[in-house]
């Protein structure tokens, strides 16, 4: 099946989950919210595994809607975990459909070669963990982007619609510190499987490399996070701007060498 058919069907599966909290003004996992996140869901893994099925891609396209697929999919098993995080619909599935326009209007003329046979078992390890980093520092810079709507509005004394749908400032803290400490414990495994993986296909242990130095940095970021949150109490507007800066750190290390490598030297 053509590639784009499946990235605009995937794109429309995205727009009536993304619409639905501002549609009745609030964001609550009821049916609704499952049907239409399942749908979205469906869509966006669909298309990541026709397009991983033929061979292995490596283009920006493919990298963001798997980012898509996975973060959708976190999503779900967080708000199944933490009912509060259902209420970070309204900021992340808007983030989520702006992904997908990219990646399908990345699609038509974006394509790296794709690796040639099948990838090592520390590559496909090294992978998987990666992008489910990727997805729970997106939910977890989300809950931060929640934190400042929220304490802004406390701040102005001046609630409105949009922010009632939100989790408390309160929850949004504790979903993000929560996110951030697996981030960090996943990330640090990728970061070993990285290692393993160069070991066994060169014989080194580190390269220098614009993806490995920002993704490091970006796991010292939210440690030194993490560490001031328990020491010190760190929290609201402070800790979600670093938050932000490691999420800013990893989109760089991921698709943001795609999109240099794909768009702007392809």
């Amino acid at each position: 099946m053509n590639t784009m058919v499946l990235s605009l069907s995937a794109l429309a599966a995205l727009i009536p989950a993304t619409l639905l909290p501002f549609v009745r003004h609030a964001a609550r996992a009821d049916a609704a919210f499952w049907l239409l996140l399942g749908a979205a869901l469906a869509g966006a893994t669909a298309l990541s595994t026709v397009s991983l099925a033929a061979h292995w891609q490596t283009e920006l396209s493919t990298t963001l809607w798997l980012a898509v697929a996975v973060s959708l999919a976190l999503f779900a098993l967080v708000a199944l975990w933490q009912r509060e995080a259902a209420r970070l619909a309204p900021l992340l599935l808007p983030y989520l459909l702006i992904l997908g326009a990219l990646a399908t209007a990345f699609g038509p003329w974006t394509g790296s070669e794709p690796l040639a046979g099948a990838p090592d078992t520390w590559l496909v390890v090294h992978i998987a963990v990666s992008v489910a980093t990727y997805g729970l520092c997106t939910i977890a810079a989300v809950a931060s982007a929640a934190v400042f709507v929220q304490e802004r509005a406390l701040k102005r004394r001046s609630p409105n619609a949009f922010t009632r749908m939100l989790p408390s400032v309160t929850d949004a803290e504790r979903l993000e510190v929560r996110l951030l400490a697996a981030s960090e414990v996943i990330l640090g495994i990728g970061i070993a499987t990285g290692i393993s993986e160069l070991y066994v296909t060169s014989g080194a242990f580190f390269t220098v490399s614009h993806k490995t130095l920002l993704s490091v940095l970006a796991f010292l970021v939210i440690g030194v996070l993490l560490l001031l949150h328990y020491r010190s109490g760190l929290r609201g507007r402070r800790a979600a701007r670093l938050v932000l800066v490691a999420y800013l750190l990893l989109t760089l290390a991921y698709p943001g060498v795609k999109f240099v490598t794909d768009v702007l030297l392809g």
